[in-house]
């Protein structure tokens, strides 16, 4: 195969957002099973890809996009799809913090003013005051 800087950019760039879709898998596989430390070795290298990116297509901003020719119809799409693997990633950490923030105020040792949410039979969202005390009556 040819050096890669003798495709035309169109050609460059797409072959950076096939990397750049294989890094966002990876990285959802990362945030799945909690490794940080390769999670954080992707994100570099997703951040040199998205550089990458930038220099070659001149886009910073979405709108940029907008000057680059019909050739770049499939680079956009592709990018497009790329941001959506990211939104996914996004709710997977949302979601994983949310289940952080739920675990550490149940057991945060608070006043008996404290709710906590519980699931019912069905799965839905029942909130209950937690008892200070757990004396017998």
């Amino acid at each position: 195969m040819s050096d890669l800087q003798d495709l035309p950019l169109v050609d460059q760039a797409m072959v950076r957002v096939q990397a750049l879709e294989g890094l966002l898998e990876e990285e959802f596989g990362a945030l799945k099973v909690q490794d940080l430390d390769q999670f954080e070795r992707l994100l570099n290298q997703k951040n040199d890809l998205l550089h990458e990116l930038t220099q070659l297509t001149g886009v910073v901003k979405p709108e940029d996009s907008d000057a680059l020719g019909q050739e770049w119809d499939d680079f956009r799409a592709r990018m497009a799809g790329c941001r959506d693997l990211h939104r996914r990633n996004e709710i997977l950490i949302l979601r994983k913090l949310d289940a952080i923030r739920g675990a550490l105020d149940s057991l945060q040792l608070g006043g008996s003013g404290s709710s906590v949410e519980t699931y019912d039979r069905l799965g839905q969202v029942r909130r209950g005051r937690r008892q200070r005390d757990h004396q017998a009556a």
